[in-house]
């Protein structure tokens, strides 16, 4: 006999798959297809390999989320099916079956279900991703490093394509800073929720003593910027110095100076590029990044103003926005969602998706108005 109401599960099912297709459109999906398709096979596609993969990323996007859409129609006509055979064989494996395959697909539609929270200006951009070490030392360094390498994995799990545009690396161990790119559509949307600060709680490998040590990391998310965005920025506005790259423990140095450093003088921010193979391709990408950082800039003083119109002042985001604890005991929490794991490894091995979709849930509901 069967334990749960198969009709209402899947009638909830269906109604959650229409109010996705609802936002998403299928139809609007196959003419970005079609368009990207005929983008595909221009024969002087490749002539410009930035585009080229632009293209071809886009057009890999926009494909696997129509197929999502499909696949998890499928799906449900399918657990439809094996619920009727159950009843009609009075088969309780099939009813076991078919339970597990709701919740399967439940999950699913709730991961894709985000997707379409994704509609602020820039939420369908790719980005830029920077990391910087804060407070404690080299252990900073050294978690600035482990979330690199944790976005990066998780972008590789999905097949996302990703650029590293820049790293300066400590002394002893770690980085400085890290700049990379994730190449995909919305990205940024996706990511956005990844900013502010990070903690790290751990038996220090660097103390001799095996002290406990906590220390900081910084995770900037900007949208990488377009050519339809038209950001000039006036040659005055810019300082540039040219040096020589280098990788840790000197390697990698080049014999010319094509590493680039831009500073833009109004506001202070700085970009650097090094991991191009001339200058003016590092002086390209520098420029683009500081667009995207200056855009990023201009959107957030456009959004305190409002606030401060609005009589809200009240901050979106605290100083610390995630933990992860190793020692004493082993815990990843967000402390605006509440959402935590115990398995720390695979957090740091790229399993983040559930802290982002907790993520942009937590956005929604902050930038919902009140009743």
């Amino acid at each position: 006999m069967a334990t749960i109401d198969f009709p209402s599960e899947i009638k909830g099912l269906r109604g959650t798959l229409e109010s996705i297709e609802a936002v998403s459109d299928p139809s609007v999906l196959r003419g970005k297809i079609a368009e990207l398709s005929e983008q595909a096979s221009a024969p002087d596609l490749w002539d410009d390999p930035e585009t080229g993969q632009k293209v071809t990323s886009a057009l890999s996007a926009v494909q696997a989320e129509l197929d999502r859409v499909k696949k998890l129609g499928a799906r449900i006509d399918d657990v439809e099916a094996l619920v009727e055979l159950g009843e009609e064989m009075d088969d309780e494996d099939s009813f076991r079956e078919a339970e597990t395959e709701i919740a399967a697909i439940r999950k699913d539609l709730d991961s894709l279900e985000v997707r379409t929270l994704l509609n602020g200006e820039y939420d369908a951009r790719e980005a830029v991703v920077t990391i910087r070490a804060g407070a404690g030392g080299v252990d900073a360094a050294d978690f600035a490093e482990m979330l690199l390498r944790m976005y990066l994995r998780w972008a590789e799990r999905h097949g996302y394509p990703t650029k590293v545009g820049d790293t300066s690396y400590a002394e002893e161990a770690g980085l400085k800073s890290a700049t990379f790119e994730v190449n995909v559509p919305y990205a940024f949307g996706t990511l956005s929720v990844e900013a502010g600060t990070h903690r790290l709680v751990r038996i220090s490998p660097f103390d001799n003593q095996g002290r406990r040590q906590t220390s900081f990391a910084a995770v900037e998310v900007v949208p990488l910027i377009e050519q339809t965005d038209h950001i000039e920025i006036p040659e005055s506005e810019l300082k540039i110095d040219v040096y020589r790259s280098s990788g840790p423990g000197g390697q990698s140095v080049n014999t010319t100076d094509s590493a680039v450093r831009m500073t833009h003088i109004p506001t202070g921010v700085v970009v650097a590029m090094q991991n191009e193979k001339s200058q003016i391709q590092n002086r390209a990408a520098a420029y683009r990044v500081l667009q995207s950082r200056l855009l990023l800039l201009r959107r957030q003083e456009e959004a305190a103003k409002k606030k401060e119109l609005a009589g809200d002042i009240k901050a979106s985001w605290g100083d610390q926005m995630r933990s992860y604890v190793l020692q004493p005991y082993q815990m990843v929490k967000d402390l605006r969602t509440e959402h935590e794991q115990g398995n720390t490894q695979a957090i740091f091995d790229g399993a983040i998706d559930d802290f982002i979709e907790a993520g942009i849930r937590w956005r929604r509901n902050q930038q919902a108005p009140s009743s």
